[in-house]
């Protein structure tokens, strides 16, 4: 076994570390109390490559990896959950599905554009009747000569608001159950988004619901075969999974950092807490709990470079970095007591930000269900 990074690997790492730490850290307070989508700095991760790392060059990528772009997920993470998590939605869930199932001319017209970082790109599959049951999608798809005739609606959809082209789900059988998969510009008549959702978390995330009111899209915009979107969708989540746990671990990375330093220069009782074996037990876990975290992404994203089968790794990742997050930050705001509460230091933060992820692309619940399943049960 070789756990070294390559040089490129590594150097991607560096630049988006170097990246977060002086454009995004010290912006992230205000950026989740004004609940601030910052448009400039995905425009220059866009310039540097950022929004494109796991696709080819010849579609706007920057020609790297899974494991590369994990590790930026997590450096983007550790600045500003919100912020990662739109840079994670957009590459892993409005990029990744048009790379895996588009024509040439899809790829060219739309995946350009988004891999490149020029526009901004969504995912809408969630609907009021339809969350881990995505199989109860109601959004209904209905041929019309050359067009496609979408109407419905998708909720919790991350970017909504900012994005210039969505990829959801609609019904195209009722009868059968048939889903089929649909590129969606948002400037098309009849498509509209609500206010922003008011969050625990992720405020810098924007987070809308999309209205379709009998958007009309080409024919050519099916995405994938008919009646094949559910399928797809299962394996565009199997490597957002992946991606998202960079994004925990970022996210556990700062709370576990904040509360290290400040349990070293904290003092009660003559000496400072980190003297104290209550305290030291704390980050000891916390530590570890983080490097198992690493390991797990880092395994289920080498299967995935490789065409390996990675399903059961990406949830297990997904289970055990999201669940290891939000202990680590409860356990930061622990540390820091009465300080953890108050909103000078970024614990509380990171604490909010940290339940969506056992929430979003896949509750802890479901993990455990496709666990189980490919266990045979």
């Amino acid at each position: 076994m070789d756990f070294e990074l390559t040089r490129e690997q590594r150097m991607i790492r560096d630049t988006v570390r170097d990246f977060a730490e002086a454009e995004i850290a010290p912006h992230a307070s205000e950026w989740d109390k004004t609940e601030h989508f910052a448009h400039d700095v995905f425009a220059k991760m866009g310039e540097l490559g950022f929004l494109g790392i796991p696709f080819p060059e010849e579609y706007g990528g920057s020609g790297g990896d899974m494991v590369s772009y994990c590790l930026a997920v997590e450096e983007v993470g550790r600045a500003c959950g919100g912020t990662g998590l739109s840079f994670e939605a957009h590459v892993s869930l409005a990029c990744t599905p048009i790379f895996l199932y588009g024509t040439e001319e899809q790829k060219q017209q739309y995946l350009v554009p988004l891999a490149s970082g020029k526009e901004l790109g969504s995912f809408g599959l969630t609907e009021p009747g339809a969350g881990s049951d995505a199989g109860g999608t109601r959004t209904t798809a209905v041929a019309d000569g050359d067009e496609w005739v979408i109407t419905g609606t998708k909720i919790f959809n991350t970017n909504g608001g900012v994005a210039s082209t969505v990829v959801l789900t609609a019904v195209t059988d009722p009868v059968n159950r048939g889903i089929s998969a649909f590129i969606v510009p948002t400037d098309t008549p009849g498509f509209s988004v609500s206010k922003a959702y008011d969050k625990l978390g992720m405020r810098a995330s924007n987070t809308v619901e999309l209205i379709l009111d009998g958007v009309r899209v080409p024919k050519e915009n099916l995405l994938g075969p008919l009646n094949a979107g559910f399928k797809q969708f299962l394996t565009t989540l199997d490597g957002g999974r992946v991606a998202i746990s960079g994004l925990a671990i970022g996210i556990a990375r700062a709370a576990f950092e904040t509360a290290l330093n400040y349990a070293k220069t904290r003092v009660q009782f003559g000496q400072s807490i980190s003297k104290f074996q209550a305290i030291q037990h704390k980050l000891a876990d916390m530590a570890m709990h983080i490097d198992l975290a690493q390991n797990a992404m880092l395994k289920a994203a080498w299967l995935c470079d490789n065409g390996k089968p990675y399903s059961l790794e990406a949830s297990y990742s997904k289970l055990f970095s999201s669940e290891m997050c939000t202990r680590t930050c409860e356990q930061a705001v622990q540390i820091l007591g009465g300080y953890g509460y108050m909103r000078e230091y970024s614990v509380e933060r990171n604490y909010r930000d940290a339940k969506l992820i056992e929430i979003g692309e896949g509750t802890s619940e479901v993990q455990r269900l496709v666990i189980a399943r490919q266990l045979g049960c």
